[in-house]
């Protein structure tokens, strides 16, 4: 069942093309975006995303300007309200979160920490 609400992540207009671009001669329906989080990194947490065939029976099925976009329930709380931005610049390319919910984050961009989370941070690595 896809959700039509998109409160939980948002694509911003570069991050559409892209994903457009990267599935544009994919035959499955089903192919979306997975996002995730995961503990690690030096803030506690670790955002993670991938082409994914199909959702689990686990996932919230969001749909973003016609991207689906799985979130499984763990990741959900961590993620609300967050963006999902492409960015091409001097120093690489690639899909970013800005995420509302992250009160610390590191230098390497893909680790976060929010406020309720007591988790231990770790080094900064990729």
């Amino acid at each position: 069942m896809i959700d039509q609400q998109p409160t939980v992540v948002s694509l911003t207009d570069a991050a559409v093309v892209k994903l457009q671009e990267l599935t544009k001669e994919e035959t499955n329906t089903q192919i979306g975006l997975r996002v995730y989080v995961y503990s690690g990194g030096c803030s506690g947490f670790r955002y993670g995303m991938m082409l994914e065939d199909a959702p689990t029976p686990e996932d919230r099925v969001l749909e973003a300007s016609g991207i689906k976009v799985y979130v499984d329930g763990q990741s959900v709380e961590l993620l609300k309200g967050a963006q999902i931005d492409y960015v091409d610049t001097l120093m690489g390319a690639g899909f970013t979160v800005n995420n509302p919910n992250a009160v610390a984050a590191c230098g390497c961009g893909s680790s976060f920490r929010t406020a309720d989370d007591g988790g231990a941070p770790k080094g900064c690595s990729h």
